[in-house]
């Protein structure tokens, strides 16, 4: 028992430490605050007509009347009875919204590097550069809960793998059948689906690996327990999966009869989303050294750059007063990447990403080959239309099954987000193995610098001479902003996001000249292992929070009152709740879940709406077809005055509600 007790203890000592390290993060919630979540704010308006039947009455209504018309609560947060695998998942969970979610990073990725027989204080060092990235961090900020959700259990199924491959069979297939349950119930299928691929990417290196050792029939006894595996996390979904197998045929992601654009242009027939709308999220291929340079192309749509910017100089130009300028520079559309909307660089570290290249010298064998053909299959998936990788993204729509049922193929870089951190763990693991050669891992080093130093000082010294390769920082947007700004405005601009690609470039300059000084001085063993990990865990949190803390932040937070009742009802809304009769509310004044939270309305805000009534809006209701809108029922229509005072507008037309019959009686 004692031995025990002293085996786990560093591991508890770690957990202990990662609760800590989240609660820290986020240590608002701390004050009874919660974080203020564009999207779980539309989330909150669509699912409040179900969320206060379940309240009233103690059960579950899969239909909601207050958004589209009326829609299915399949996804939209639906419980359904006798769903255990549920139950676990909230007790994990344990921690206060967002902080259980960046635990499940540093817990999940911690299992992971344990399993892959990593030292408990690397596989630490590990699960803060994984659960730091910036990117897994942006989505907390901004609401997409689960997608962190499922991104957080993907190390765990990858765990479960692993042993199951390690002849551990037994714990491995319990591990992936719970895990990859744990998953699936994260209700996030494109995250899912992505970490399908990056395991049969691990799965490709694995049979190529059994097949030189001559151990097929293990690689084969293990497949076969996976299957099993699968088959069971699937089943303790079901009720989840069926109803969404259901849902999908008849939403946006299923396929439309339809043969033309509501502009009547000839529309592509498919089986899945257009695609075009799956890859207007596509990623610049240029923007790929935001992963070493965090604001390369400029950060995000909105940044703040400050009193000593070239924008805010503009601004006092034109007659503004100081607080007017600061104001206005807060917002400051300095990215000029590819990309439509960008909330944040997807980052993954200077220092992380300079042990990865470093660890590319030092690891052969099969880990080599799945995590590095995870990242380069994430990253080239990634660019979607972007040329010349378009023909990948084209083959996948076309003939990988699923693929065409999501959209924001830039998302996809999440498999990098966790492979890059692995590798870049071993390779700190080689750089302490005493049987690894001094002179290898010295010439790893030179390697490593020259590639990583070498490319800060070409972007530095060459930034204004390198347009041929896209660096003009010139964005997709300037046109409309030199065209209502004037051309002053955007030399400000342009400015500006030189400076912050100039001081972000330095940034990661230095801190790779660090890393390679800490190397440099283990190897000159001037420095001990503890030491080490000690220095590199200061500079990854100096590194990741320090960008992380640009965009989600204390200021993110707001008292709980105000993230649970989001909308106020206004004039109109006042007006029309005196209303108890059947009707639709339609509000021209936005397109969001405000007119959900009050009303049954058409309004709405998701991701999957019901392919028919999309198409109807898209092709009517947008165009205020008030024969549509009659037919609908429609007897509200939210809009505005000449003072830009709400309203509610009489519709006397309204068609009325149709009714099914529940019983026929015979006179």
């Amino acid at each position: 028992m004692q031995f025990s007790i002293k085996k786990s203890l560093p591991h508890l000592v770690v957990l202990t430490s990662f609760i800590i390290i989240s609660l820290a993060y986020f240590n608002p919630v701390l004050k009874g605050k919660q974080i203020f979540q564009s999207d779980i704010m539309q989330y909150i308006g669509m699912s409040k007509q179900q969320n206060d039947f379940r309240t009233k009455t103690g059960e579950e209504t899969y239909w909601t009347n207050s958004a589209f018309g009326g829609m299915p609560t399949y996804q939209l947060g639906a419980k359904y009875p006798h769903n255990y695998i549920k139950k676990l998942d909230l007790s994990l969970r344990f921690l206060p919204r967002p902080a259980d979610y960046l635990f499940l990073y540093f817990i999940g990725f911690y299992v992971l590097l344990l399993v892959l027989k990593v030292d408990f204080k690397l596989a630490a060092l590990g699960a803060l550069a994984f659960g730091f990235s910036t990117y897994l961090i942006i989505i907390l900020g901004v609401g997409h809960n689960s997608k962190a959700h499922a991104i957080a259990y993907m190390p765990l199924v990858l765990s479960g793998i692993l042993l199951t491959f390690k002849r551990k069979y037994i714990i491995g297939f319990l591990l992936t059948t719970i895990a990859l349950a744990l998953e699936i119930v994260a209700n996030h299928f494109q995250m899912t689906y992505y970490l399908m691929l990056l395991v049969i990417v691990l799965g490709c290196a694995y049979l190529f690996d059994a097949y030189k050792k001559k151990l097929l029939p293990h690689y084969f006894k293990s497949v076969g327990i996976l299957l099993v595996a699968v088959i069971l996390a699937i089943g303790l979904n079901a009720t989840n999966i069926l109803a969404t197998q259901e849902y999908v045929k008849e939403s946006t992601r299923g396929q439309s009869e339809l043969t033309i654009h509501p502009d009547g242009s000839p529309k592509e027939i498919t089986s899945g989303l257009d695609k075009d709308y799956i890859t207007e999220y596509s990623y610049g291929i240029l923007e790929s050294f935001n992963l070493f340079i965090p604001r390369f192309m400029g950060g995000g749509n909105g940044e703040d750059v400050g009193k000593d910017s070239e924008f805010y100089e503009f601004y006092m130009r034109q007659g503004a007063t100081p607080l007017q300028a600061k104001e206005a520079v807060k917002q400051t559309p300095t990215y000029w990447g590819d990309q439509p909307i960008v909330e944040a660089p997807a980052y993954v570290g200077a220092v992380v990403l300079f042990l990865f290249v470093f660890a590319l010298f030092l690891i052969k064998g099969r880990l080599k080959w799945w995590l590095v053909g995870g990242t380069l299959l994430s990253l080239l998936l990634s660019y979607g239309k972007n040329q010349p990788f378009a023909f990948l993204t084209d083959i996948f729509i076309d003939y990988i099954p699923l693929y065409n049922k999501f959209r924001a193929v830039s998302s996809i870089q999440v498999i990098l987000e966790l492979c890059i951190p692995v590798m870049a763990i071993f390779g700190l693991a080689r750089l302490f193995n005493a049987f690894e050669k001094y002179e290898d891992k010295l010439k790893a080093l030179k390697y490593t610098l020259g590639i990583t130093v070498g490319l800060a000082l070409i972007f530095l010294l060459f930034k204004t001479s390198l347009g041929f390769i896209g660096l003009d920082f010139v964005g997709i947007n300037d046109g409309y902003y030199r065209q209502n700004y004037g051309q002053q405005f955007m030399d400000a601009i342009r400015s500006d996001r030189q400076m912050i690609f100039t001081k972000d470039t330095l940034r990661s300059l230095i801190l790779v000249l660090l890393s390679g000084g800490v190397i440099f001085m283990f190897l000159r063993k001037k420095l001990s292992e503890t030491v080490v990990v000690i220095c590199f865990a200061a500079l990854i949190l100096f590194d990741l929070v320090g960008v992380d803390r640009r965009y989600v932040n204390n200021d993110n937070f707001v008292s709980s009152l105000q993230v649970n009742k989001p909308y106020q009802a206004n004039q109109a809304d006042t007006e029309i709740l005196k209303d108890t009769t059947h009707f639709r509310v339609f509000d021209v004044t936005s397109g969001t879940a405000r007119a959900s939270y009050f009303h049954n309305s058409l309004n709405g805000y998701h991701a999957a709406k019901l392919g028919r009534y999309n198409e109807l809006f898209d092709f009517y209701i947008a165009k205020n077809n008030i024969n549509v809108l009659n037919m609908l029922n429609t007897k509200y229509i939210i809009a505005q005055d000449e003072q830009g005072n709400t309203f509610p507008y009489v519709n006397t037309d309204a068609h009325g509600n149709a009714w099914f019959v529940g019983k026929l009686k015979q006179l």
